[in-house]
């Protein structure tokens, strides 16, 4: 990957060369400014995550009451905190993107078309083509965004690595825009079930935090995610983080010709209370190709209404959420990063399926010798 960087200050975007002297030295990565001028002017603000990396307070306060307080009348659910984010990224004019990328509001009009609609779409050979190869350059990002997910590394810097892969591999990163979302990845850490938006917040030992990468390649969506242990995760969250990937392993078994989406949630829901978890219901798996998301629905949590039956040409993604506590969710006022609503831990996992003959494909696969995701390295 070329060495790129762009400034970290609020609405800059210039070339940037500049490393923080103190980053370097406590091993902060990224924390690049174009100018001594811009380091400056950036220096009350960034010299917080020197604190936090380090593990002390910010000038008497913790992570709990960090001086960047944009709704402080909200009451958290848990001790996670928002902190500043970069400036919006772009794209390069020359990478073909998604309807809703200049959208205003980040509209997606194709999507909305068929909203109502629960016919589920079969791919045809061309476009099974499209999706292997979004699917391919999707792993290759998430796999990039695993390489540097470590301590002390900003979410905002992953997704800084993230949005470069994607430009790199001539992809627009799905998320970007899509809804008014403003960044090109989801980082969701410790109790952020979903949608969590990259900042300034460096992770801490001890941390899980899930990436989830969509990339948009000539047409068509690649989705997946995973969940990583950032330094020494306790044992109780390294359980939950792995019964989280044998709830999706579970329910990839299940996927073959002829089998109902509602029987999904089911299984998944048998395997997380049997170790004492819940599951997310506010979210679903969902169909892909040339819309980011669209028929079928599909619920993790069981006795649900899901409609359909799965047939050869079907491409669909589970994605289960799992909490140590309570299934319920709530909203920060970003109107994006969903949380538990009792403050304790949740996990995910996500793969893009596509149904054949006998079985389905994992589209998004990582493509090293046993297939297992990247937290398995460290068990």
């Amino acid at each position: 990957m070329a060495d790129q960087y762009t400034c970290e200050t609020p609405g800059c975007n210039a070339p940037a060369s500049l490393q923080c002297p103190t980053c370097i030295k406590i091993g902060i990565k990224g924390s690049f400014f174009c100018t001594q001028e811009c380091f400056k002017g950036s220096w009350k603000s960034h010299k917080i995550i020197h604190s936090l990396a380090r593990g002390e307070s910010t000038d008497g306060k913790t992570e709990e009451n960090n001086e960047y307080t944009p709704w402080p009348s909200y009451k958290f659910s848990g001790v996670l905190r928002p902190f500043p984010k970069s400036a919006k990224r772009t794209v390069p004019a020359h990478i073909e993107r998604p309807d809703y990328a200049d959208h205003p509001n980040g509209y997606s009009l194709s999507e909305m078309s068929v909203k109502k609609s629960s016919q589920i779409k079969v791919l045809d050979d061309e476009e099974i083509e499209g999706m292997h190869v979004s699917c391919k350059l999707g792993r290759e990002v998430l796999d990039e965004a695993a390489r540097v997910c470590d301590v002390g590394v900003t979410t905002d810097e992953i997704d800084r690595i993230v949005h470069e892969a994607c430009i790199e591999r001539e992809c627009y990163p799905s998320p970007l825009n899509y809804y008014e979302f403003p960044k090109s990845c989801c980082t969701s850490v410790n109790e952020v079930i979903c949608h969590g938006i990259p900042d300034m917040r460096p992770l801490k030992d001890g941390d899980i935090c899930n990436v989830d990468i969509t990339v948009f390649h000539r047409g068509f969506h690649g989705d997946l995610n995973e969940t990583f242990f950032v330094g020494n995760v306790s044992q109780k969250h390294k359980k939950l983080v792995q019964v989280t990937y044998e709830c999706l392993s579970k329910a990839i078994e299940l996927v073959k010709p002829g089998e109902k989406y509602r029987e999904i949630g089911n299984v998944i829901q048998k395997h997380a209370h049997a170790h004492g978890y819940s599951v997310v219901r506010s979210y679903c798996g969902h169909g892909i190709h040339r819309l980011f998301h669209t028929a079928p629905n599909v619920p993790h949590y069981a006795k649900n209404k899901a409609i359909g039956v799965m047939k050869p040409g079907h491409c669909f993604t589970i994605e289960p959420m799992i909490s140590e506590g309570t299934w319920r969710d709530e909203t920060w006022p970003d109107d994006w990063t969903a949380v538990t609503a009792d403050g304790l831990w949740s996990a995910q996992f996500e793969q893009t399926l596509l149904v054949n003959e006998t079985g389905c494909e994992i589209l998004t696969r990582r493509r090293n010798a046993t297939g297992l995701p990247h937290f398995m390295d460290n068990l």
